[in-house]
C-alpha cells in the first residue's frame, strides 16, 4: 500500500506576501554594475589624473611624493599651449587628415565591404583571405617600404603622406562586410526588380541600414588616426606640418619638459576623442553585436 505525502496548499493570502518578499530582495540594477563600477572607476582614474595635473605647476606636478590634489587652479600649461603660434596649426592638421581617411574609409570600405558580401567573382575568398592576412602583420614591418612608396610620389614631409596610406583599411572592409552579411538579401532584391542597379542600391538601401557599422568604422578610425605618432614622426619633417601628437613632443626637451604644458595639451587632444565616442556610444555596441552574426 503505497502513502502518499500530504503537500499543504499555499493559501492565496500568502502569495502576495511571498511576491513581496523575492521584490523586497532583487536588486534596483543588475548584478553585473557591482563590477562594472570599480572596474569604470579604475580606467577613469588616468583621465581624471589627467585633468587634475593640467591645472597643476611644474614644482605640483615633479614634486615627490605627488601630490593628488592641485593646492590652487594654475592655467599657466594651458597659456603655454594655446599662446605657441602653431598648436592651432597642428590642430587643424590633425583635424584635416582624421577628416579625410574617416571619409575615404567610410566611402572604399562599403564599395569593398559590398563586393566581398553580396558578389561571387572568381577569386573573392582568396582576395578576402589575403586582406585578412594583412590585417596581422605589425606596422613595423611595411613602415620603410610604404615610406618608400611616399617618397616616390613626392608626399614626404606633407599631409598626404599621412592620408595616402590610411584610404582603407582591411578593417573598414571587414567589419562592413559582416555587417552587410546581416541584411536581409529581400530588401535588394525587391530594388533589382524595379530596375536599381547595384550602386543605387547601396547607396539608397544598404547604407542607411548600416548607420551602426558606419559610426563604428568611423570612430574606430578617427580614433587611430587621431592618435598616431609613429607615422607622422617619419614622414613629417616641417613643424608646419606637424600633427597635433608629434607637435606636443616638442614640449618635452633634452634638459627640460614642461609638463604642465603636456597634460594641458594631452587634455585638449583628448576632448575631440571623447565627443567622438560618446557620439556614437549606442551605434558602436549596437555594430558590435550585429556584425558578429554571420561569417
Amino acid at each position: 500500500m503505497t502513502t502518499r505525502a500530504h503537500v499543504a496548499p499555499v493559501s492565496a493570502a500568502r502569495l502576495p506576501d511571498v511576491a513581496r518578499q523575492r521584490r523586497r530582495w532583487r536588486l534596483p540594477f543588475s548584478p553585473w554594475h557591482l563590477l562594472l563600477a570599480p572596474l569604470a572607476l579604475v580606467f577613469a582614474a588616468p583621465l581624471v589624473w589627467l585633468l587634475l595635473s593640467s591645472v597643476m605647476s611644474n614644482a605640483e606636478i615633479n614634486r615627490f611624493p605627488p601630490s593628488l590634489w592641485p593646492s590652487g587652479i594654475d592655467f599657466s600649461g594651458y597659456r603655454y599651449v594655446l599662446e605657441n603660434a602653431l598648436f592651432l596649426r597642428w590642430f587643424s592638421n590633425s583635424l584635416i587628415v582624421s577628416v579625410v581617411t574617416v571619409a575615404a574609409n567610410l566611402v572604399f570600405g562599403s564599395l569593398g565591404g559590398y563586393a566581398f558580401a553580396r558578389m561571387r567573382f572568381r577569386g573573392s575568398k582568396a582576395m578576402l583571405g589575403l586582406m585578412m592576412a594583412t590585417m596581422a602583420v605589425p606596422f613595423q614591418l611595411t613602415m620603410i617600404p610604404t615610406f618608400l612608396v611616399m617618397k616616390k610620389l613626392g608626399l614626404i614631409d606633407s599631409l598626404g603622406a599621412l592620408i595616402v596610406p590610411s584610404l582603407v583599411t582591411p578593417f573598414a572592409v571587414f567589419l562592413l562586410r559582416q555587417f552587410f552579411l546581416s541584411l536581409p538579401r529581400e530588401l535588394e532584391e525587391a530594388a533589382w526588380i524595379d530596375g536599381c542597379s547595384r550602386l543605387r542600391v547601396l547607396v539608397r538601401i544598404v547604407l542607411p541600414l548600416s548607420r551602426p557599422a558606419l559610426s563604428t568604422v568611423a570612430v574606430l578610425t578617427f580614433l587611430s588616426t587621431w592618435n598616431d605618432l609613429t607615422w607622422p614622426l617619419i614622414a613629417i619633417n616641417h613643424d608646419t606640418q606637424y600633427t597635433l601628437q608629434l607637435g606636443l613632443t616638442t614640449f618635452q626637451g633634452q634638459h627640460h619638459t614642461n609638463w604642465a604644458a603636456v597634460m594641458a595639451g594631452n587634455v585638449i587632444t583628448v576632448l575631440p576623442v571623447l565627443l567622438a565616442f560618446l557620439g556614437a556610444q549606442k551605434t558602436f555596441i549596437q555594430s558590435i553585436t550585429s556584425s558578429g552574426l554571420k561569417g
